[in-house]
């Protein structure tokens, strides 16, 4: 019987891969419903896309240095309570964003909805690191994944029908009841896996201590980099799509939701291979291998692009087997950089979902500093990201040597 209660193993499992996983969407989900509304933003308050993109851009910074903040607290007074608070900012922030007069005031709710998001990105991962390791950590890993893509499958054609109906300002009433009901989830259907004996070594002093020793640590740091610039990669493609999809390609919102749900789809239906695939390869093969297929599908886009081809159909069949490759990458790396610090593990989930969404944001303000309305400044911000994913991934993985296990050795 289950240590929690009495359901079975296997349904325990399942229910807890769903919990996780809707939490984990509430920040996602506030991005994606909007995706499509970019443009009409930058109409109705009259300003430019990249000012726009600023308000994109927010969210990633404070969703990202929040969790540096985050992590190590959910060591000290456990999971649960930081995830409370986190979704009571996000709350606020949306209630704001959906009343903003103006750009100025949208940007600043949109840096507190993102500091409110970033508890359900670090705390899962912590969760997840309590409760499992290997094999079965990164199961539960992709099966958390295959529950979070509701977010970039669903809320881009539900953000689209919301938009039409009720104009973009509806989206955040929309979101803020997603949160309100995450709430809710939270206090019904998780129970609190941080016990109080394991809290008890978890300080400031201690959390920055990790935070020194996981930096020194250069299998940590490099599997880190392997998701940061392949989860960039992605955040490229988020930050433009909507403006090349809706005004390059001339298509409509709800259309370019399909398209963008194509890319997530591949993304996260592969994902559900990692744990089958890990168990029969091994994690290090499987993300070797996952990088090559990744980085050679974006450099021939890159090729193709480059040679004056510009096609919608090119460009979507080649975006979809990536991000399928790129599905294997991101469950697999953040099981086997997180495998030995489970005395900490809110410390180094924080610091890699940081190091993650920091890296995304630069790579976000690169390719929106050459973004011209063309897909070719998108396509080759991706291909340097999957190129440097790959080179780091070679470096990394031919290393022998196994993490240390604790900041004290």
């Amino acid at each position: 019987m289950s240590t929690l209660n009495n359901e079975s193993s296997e349904a325990r499992f399942l229910r807890i891969a769903i919990v996780l996983g809707l939490l984990s969407a509430i920040g996602p989900f506030a991005i994606d419903m909007y995706l499509p509304a970019l443009p009409s933003i930058g109409k109705e308050l009259a300003t430019d896309p990249t000012t726009v993109q600023l308000s994109l851009l927010a969210f990633f910074a404070t969703m990202g240095l929040g969790q540096i903040v985050v992590g190590p607290i959910s060591d000290m007074i456990g999971r649960k309570r930081p995830m409370y608070l986190g979704l009571g900012l996000f709350v606020l922030g949306s209630i704001g964003y959906a009343l903003a007069p103006g750009i100025h005031w949208l940007i600043g709710f949109r840096l507190i909805q993102g500091f409110g998001a970033c508890s359900g990105m670090v705390v899962p991962r912590a969760v997840v690191r309590d409760l499992h390791t290997g094999t079965e950590a990164a199961r539960l890993m992709s099966l958390l994944m295959l529950v979070f893509s509701v977010s970039p499958i669903l809320a881009p054609l539900t953000g689209s029908f919301v938009i039409q109906c009720f104009g973009w300002r509806a989206v955040f009433w929309v979101v803020t009841v997603a949160a309100l009901l995450a709430v809710v989830l939270l206090a019904t259907s998780l129970k609190e896996t941080r016990s109080v004996e394991d809290r008890a070594g978890s300080s400031l002093k201690s959390a920055l201590t990790g935070y020194l020793f996981l930096l020194r640590e250069p299998n940590f740091l490099g599997l880190t980099f392997i998701g940061s610039f392949g989860i960039s990669s992605f955040f490229v493609y988020l930050s433009s799509s909507s403006f090349i999809l809706i005004n390059h390609y001339k298509l409509s919102p709800p259309l370019y939701s399909f398209f963008f749900s194509l890319n997530a789809a591949a993304f996260f239906a592969a994902s559900q291979l990692t744990g089958t695939l890990s168990e029969r390869f091994g994690l290090k093969r499987l993300v070797r291998v996952a990088v090559t297929g990744y980085a050679v599908m974006m450099v021939g886009l890159l090729v193709i692009a480059a040679s004056r081809v510009d096609r919608l159909d090119v460009l979507v069949l080649l975006l979809f087997v990536g991000n399928g490759f790129l599905g294997l990458v991101i469950p697999a790396t953040s099981v086997l950089a997180m495998e030995d610090y489970g005395g900490f593990a809110g410390t180094a989930s924080a610091l890699m979902g940081t190091l993650q969404f920091a890296t995304g944001a630069i790579c976000m303000i690169v390719a929106g500093i050459f973004f011209d309305g063309t897909p070719l400044p998108m396509i080759t911000g991706i291909a340097i990201c999957a190129v440097i994913t790959f080179i780091i991934a070679q470096v990394t993985l031919s290393r022998g040597g196994d993490m240390a296990a604790s900041p004290a050795d």
